[in-house]
C-alpha cells in the first residue's frame, strides 16, 4: 500500500472559482461533508458524516489549517479514529490549484497513510477524493449553465 492518496482533476474554471469550494464552509458541505471550515491559518475545525465503524472511523474528522496560499494552494491536517478520543489516523491533506489551458488543474495529495492500521480507510478514501473532485465539477458546471439545483 502506498501511503499517500494523489489525484489531478481539471477544471474549466479559473482558480478562483474553483478555490471557493476547497475554501467556503457551505460549499465544502455540498461535495465532501459537514464542517466548520475558516480559511484562517491555525484554525481547529471539523467535518462531520456517517460513522463507520467497519473502518473504525467514528464520523468525525478533527482537522487544524496549516497553510494557505490563496487561490494556489490549501493544507490542513486530517485525523480520525473509532471514537473515544482515540486518533488511529493521522495525516495531511494538500490541494494545489495550477491555471492552465484557461481552466485549472487541481492536484490533491492525502498523505501520511499508515500501512497496516489504514489500508481500510485508505482504499474507501482514495476512490472517495476522486468521486468528491467531481462532485465539485458537477457543481461548478450547474452553476455556470444557471441550474437551481445545485
Amino acid at each position: 500500500m502506498a501511503n499517500s492518496i494523489k489525484h489531478t482533476v481539471f477544471f474549466q474554471h479559473k482558480p478562483e472559482a474553483v478555490w471557493e469550494y476547497l475554501t467556503n464552509a457551505e460549499l465544502i458541505s455540498q461535495w465532501l461533508m459537514k464542517n466548520d471550515f475558516l480559511p484562517i491559518v491555525g484554525h481547529e475545525f471539523q467535518f462531520r458524516t456517517n460513522p463507520y465503524p467497519k473502518l473504525d472511523f467514528d464520523g468525525i474528522v478533527y482537522c487544524k489549517v496549516l497553510e494557505i496560499v490563496p487561490y494556489e494552494k490549501l493544507v490542513y491536517s486530517w485525523k480520525g479514529g473509532p471514537g473515544n478520543g482515540k486518533i488511529t489516523m493521522d495525516s495531511i491533506v494538500e490541494w494545489k490549484l495550477v491555471e492552465k489551458d484557461n481552466g485549472t488543474a487541481l492536484f490533491l495529495e492525502h498523505s501520511g497513510f499508515k500501512e497496516i492500521e489504514n489500508l481500510a480507510i485508505y482504499s474507501a478514501m482514495d476512490d472517495g477524493w476522486f468521486k468528491n473532485m467531481h462532485k465539485i465539477i458537477d457543481l461548478l458546471n450547474a452553476v455556470k449553465h444557471g441550474s437551481t439545483n445545485a
